[in-house]
């Protein structure tokens, strides 16, 4: 009976339905306020979201956006379009953590969690350290 529930439980785990709910994040997101589309995916068993679409690409003098708040001046000239922002996510129990989000506002990258509010919104959890303290944004699946 032993062996008959192990083996049920071992299929189950490598079934592609397993598989697919540790990928429901993968897909568009549209950003809480509406400025960017954060394209999530997954690659070597980790979820990476970069920046796909932004409402305002280009600075006043129509040049691309340049990352020119990163602490690491050797990326301060690299385009905001195309920046990955979301890093090293593994899925345990429903939450994709272990992660961080890159805020390319002010050059600051925060500890983070997400989790799928139904199937449409995401809840992004960006923490200071590894504080509780933190600030949620909802963001939202782009079909």
């Amino acid at each position: 009976m032993y062996k008959y529930l192990l083996f049920s439980l071992l299929l189950f785990c490598s079934s592609p339905i397993f598989s697919q709910q540790k990928d429901q994040i993968v897909g568009k997101w549209l950003n809480a306020t509406g400025e960017a589309h954060i394209q999530i995916y997954a690659t070597g068993g980790k979820y990476f979201g970069k920046i796909a679409w932004m409402k305002t690409p280009n600075d006043p003098d129509g040049k691309p956006r340049l990352d020119k708040n990163n602490p690491d001046n050797s990326l301060m000239k690299n385009p905001i379009l195309g920046l990955v922002i979301l890093k090293n996510f593994v899925f345990d129990d429903d939450i994709w953590q272990g992660g961080s989000i890159y805020d390319p506002k002010t050059g600051k990258t925060y500890s983070c969690k997400i989790s799928l509010q139904g199937s449409e919104k995401l809840n992004v959890r960006g923490f200071v350290g590894f504080s509780m303290l933190g600030r949620t944004e909802i963001w939202t699946r782009i079909k």
